[in-house]
């Protein structure tokens, strides 16, 4: 018998035999969606072996040959381990969760650009590490010792250091893709990459009230939209190449990166006290990604989730996690968008917890009404995500922490300045911070990019869908 014979016959037998063994779970109960949780996040928490002798800490088994996982991943599933803590109370993995964050920070600089991944760093890489600090500062996540970074810090030092690699050079404007010149899609300008940097500025400017981070928000949506990144439909496009000026757009659509953009503009929108600029784009951002990316209320990774197949890389796999975290979270700072995003959302989760088994494995395709047998590491994380924007409707969950409202965490204005990565040297400006330290405000560089970085590569959405070839990509 054929392998690849073998093979279906025995996805078939473990779907078949798993219709019947779902996972038990009232989604109108914050106890049982809870005990889920706890099911599913010990499932998840199965792929790591970080915490085992001889392996690395912080990071999920690879990056390929060695393993499915690219670095950037290990940063994303520690942010949905302290999101699952701070919706759920459960402690069982902080400390897991806490040393992984700091390990992988890179110290000396301690922005998320370790010696070990310089070879294979993207901005985007970088940056959801910096995003996963900057939620556990928001959500008051146990700080670590006085010794180590600190988050609100740690968010600060990739903030720092993506501006400084704002490029004017090229397509007026916009962070690359890889940071060193040396990478395939070093060329590449991203709209993920420029997402978390909007994403971030607008979280540090809420938390801190620093005005400069609004403005380096600001800056990095018009840029976006201007390019044509977001086109007039609030559809929102990979990237294109500086060779062509950026308007040889790539015009693959991804869930994560609108669901980026859809929370920095919810924080933009708190921020500015609910101006009508951003409920206009947080509204036409939201309206367009549901339209896009939940047919028929479920979430669906259109770019690889196809009615005949599955396409999607190991990274794809768990977009959807991100995709409902965010646009949760959304509802808290913006709650005028609750009734838009929140029915979807539990329509979605509904349809998500069919393709999870009683042991807490879950598969990938929601539409299925049961367990596909496609599982890992993002897969579970994306049933992780579904019932914590479930669990956000049944009982208070608080929203993000600024630093007049609770925050604890400690920053750090030159955090990240003098990176091993970057070159490129800029101001900031010290103003009072009442977290604990002095703020960032980052004067705007004369328009150099900071074209000497070490070697970087990721596991981005061009490489993923085969346009650069084997061998270079990031998230």
């Amino acid at each position: 018998m054929a392998p690849s014979l073998v093979k279906s016959l025995l996805l078939a037998a473990a779907c078949a035999s798993s219709v019947s063994a779902q996972i038990d779970v009232d989604l109108s109960s914050a106890d049982s969606v809870k005990t889920a949780m706890a099911t599913i996040a010990y499932n998840l928490l199965s792929y790591y072996k970080g915490n085992l002798s001889g392996m690395t800490p912080g990071i999920l088994p690879g990056p390929p040959p060695n393993g499915d996982y690219y670095w950037w991943e290990g940063g994303a599933l520690w942010g949905t381990m302290v999101d699952y803590w701070h919706y759920t109370g459960d402690t069982s993995y902080n400390p897991t969760t806490e040393y992984s964050l700091v390990f992988q920070a890179g110290a000396p600089s301690n922005s998320y650009e370790p010696a070990n991944w310089t070879a294979s760093l993207g901005n985007d890489d970088q940056g959801f590490w910096g995003m996963s600090a900057m939620l556990a500062a928001e959500t008051n996540f146990e700080n670590p010792p006085s010794s180590d970074p600190q988050w609100l810090a740690l968010a600060q030092a990739v903030f720092n250091t993506q501006a400084a690699r704002w490029d004017t050079q090229y397509c007026n404007g916009g962070l690359r893709w890889q940071i060193p010149l040396s990478n395939n899609g070093y060329d590449y300008k991203n709209s993920i990459a420029n997402g978390i940097f909007f994403n971030l500025g607008a979280r540090l400017a809420r938390y801190t009230g620093n005005d400069s981070y609004a403005q380096w928000a600001e800056k990095a949506y018009n840029w976006t939209a201007d390019v044509g990144y977001i086109d007039e439909n609030y559809n929102i496009y990979d990237g294109a190449h500086v060779e062509h000026n950026c308007t040889d757009i790539n015009k693959a659509q991804f869930s994560y990166v609108a669901a980026t953009f859809i929370q920095g503009a919810g924080f933009m929108y708190n921020y500015t006290n609910g101006s009508a600029l951003w409920e206009q784009r947080l509204t036409s951002l939201t309206n367009r990604t549901l339209d896009v990316f939940f047919p028929n209320g479920i979430a669906v990774e259109l770019s690889c989730e196809l009615t005949s197949s599955i396409q999607c890389t190991t990274d794809m796999l768990s977009y959807k996690c991100y995709l409902h975290r965010w646009l949760a979270q959304v509802t808290q700072v913006a709650p005028f968008i609750a009734s838009t995003i929140l029915p979807v959302l539990k329509t979605s989760t509904e349809a998500a917890v069919k393709n999870c088994n009683a042991d807490g494995t879950c598969g990938f395709r929601w539409t299925t009404s049961s367990y596909d047998g496609d599982t890992g590491a993002g897969q579970e994380m994306n049933a992780l995500g579904a019932l914590m924007s479930v669990l956000i409707t049944l009982e208070s969950v608080s929203s993000a922490y600024t630093n007049t409202t609770g925050g604890t965490s400690v920053g750090n204005s030159a955090a990240g300045v003098g990176s091993t990565v970057s070159s490129t040297n800029y101001s900031a400006i010290t103003a009072g911070d009442r977290a604990g330290a002095s703020i960032l405000t980052i004067i705007v560089i004369s328009g150099l990019v900071s074209m000497l970085v070490w070697m970087s590569t990721g596991e981005g959405e061009m490489f993923r869908l085969g346009f650069f070839g084997k061998g270079k990509g990031m998230m």
